[in-house]
């Protein structure tokens, strides 16, 4: 009867030419970290018309009350590293066993699922077969339920790169979709991968932990190449994410002009100092080191990555530490997939536990995410002319940032999607 009653709510919300008013017990303003009590937030045509205490603002006639009075209400959250695709059990030699078809199935339900965990953005970073291209376009089409995506297709890599996983024998030829090898090679690929619909680039450029046979932190992709790779994308108008854990190719994403570099583990002064001076975006997944400590090996997850990850997880977290505190342009991104999805929200407690304020971690999941993505005069923030991307949680996450994980409404460009 539940689910009959939310999808019932979508297809009213859709239908419904209506405004909608938001009546929240609290309203997270997160520009100013402040909150207000009893403010009502007014909705018509996927947008945020006014927003102001309930005593102010007058309720047009006919408009869709929803009571969220118990509740704090807050902008849609973003994570902005995710593969919806993917899931922790396809990890290692289970990964092939798992067709293109079946992962685009898995991404359909695991679209629903971080939806209703209050991120209504998401940059999914990573998908073989451009199965992330066809949920994409099935969200947008209105033919399946998710967050907003924006998608890469598959990562470009090296041959026997960290994104051209080593899993089979030599006789079978294996090679991934993404991989180009040289500057002109790697551009072509770029120019393919945009062709065939990514909103986004994804480049491994070092080593990384899920991969079989290469080193966290040894370069893959050279200066050269990455210049060249982002030289193209950004010319053909997409941003370009850098899976970089080590020291040399977190610096020589940044000296390339990487929009944004993933992982960033092993990342020195030097680099703290270049992400500075370039305002490039560091995304540090430093959640799912516990997922993979404790219940890798559960899951299937090589006895190698499950080594890596011991040797660099707390060197991660500490580089987290550092650029926190050097102020550096940080994003929330979470490697979703690695760890179950829907669970995105855990590490806002493991940021705040390493050095940020609530609010401060809040922010790198909205008005921060939204500046890296390019939509920061339409997203991350509850005021008028933005989009009505709103959730609400039982409770008040700047005393307890934990209480992210209990969303009881959200709200999609003014089409709500859950309702408890």
């Amino acid at each position: 009867m539940r689910l009959y009653w939310a999808s019932f709510f979508v297809f009213a919300a859709t239908l419904s030419a209506a405004p909608v008013a938001l009546r929240c017990g609290k309203l997270l303003d997160v520009r100013t970290g402040g909150e207000q009590a009893n403010a009502v937030i007014l909705v018509a045509d996927g947008k945020i018309t006014r927003v102001g205490l309930a005593a102010e603002v007058t309720i047009p006639a006919g408009a869709t009350v929803v009571d969220l009075s118990a509740d704090t209400c807050l902008p849609g959250l973003m994570d902005v590293h995710d593969h919806l695709t993917s899931e922790p059990s396809m990890e290692g030699y289970k990964a092939l066993g798992v067709s293109v078809p079946r992962e685009t199935v898995i991404g359909v339900k695991n679209a629903r699922i971080t939806l209703r965990a209050g991120f209504t953005t998401v940059r999914n970073l990573g998908a073989d077969g451009y199965s992330d291209v066809a949920v994409r376009d099935g969200i947008q089409a209105g033919e399946i339920e998710g967050p907003r995506l924006i998608v890469s297709g598959p990562p470009l890599s090296i041959t026997g790169g960290h994104c051209d996983n080593d899993l089979l024998a030599p006789e079978y030829h294996a090679r991934a979709e993404g991989v180009a090898d040289g500057p002109w090679a790697a551009r072509a690929k770029v120019r393919e991968v945009i062709k065939y619909g990514a909103d986004v680039i994804k480049v491994c450029a070092s080593g990384g932990v899920m991969s079989k046979g290469d080193q966290v932190g040894t370069p893959q992709y050279s200066l050269e190449e990455l210049t060249a790779i982002v030289e193209e994308a950004h010319k053909l108008g997409r941003k370009v994410a850098a899976h970089a854990h080590g020291t040399q190719s977190i610096k020589d994403s940044i000296r390339a002009g990487i929009d944004s570099v993933e992982h960033a583990s092993l990342i020195d002064d030097e680099g703290i100092r270049l992400a500075k001076e370039h305002g490039t975006f560091l995304v540090y997944d430093i959640y799912n080191d516990d997922f993979i400590m404790q219940e890798g090996a559960k899951v299937g997850m090589l006895p190698e990555s499950i080594e890596k990850e011991r040797a660099l997880g707390k060197l991660q977290r500490a580089g987290f530490q550092h650029a926190y505190q050097a102020g550096c342009k940080l994003a929330f991104g979470t490697d979703g997939g690695v760890y179950p999805h829907g669970d995105n929200w855990k590490q806002f407690n493991t940021m705040v536990e390493f050095g940020m304020k609530p609010i401060e971690a809040i922010r790198t999941a909205t008005l921060n995410a939204a500046e890296l993505l390019g939509i920061s005069k339409e997203a991350g923030s509850i005021e008028p002319g933005f989009r009505a991307d709103v959730i609400a949680v039982d409770g008040d996450p700047l005393q307890d940032v934990l209480k992210l994980g209990n969303v009881k409404f959200v709200m999609k460009q003014g089409v709500v999607y859950r309702k408890d």
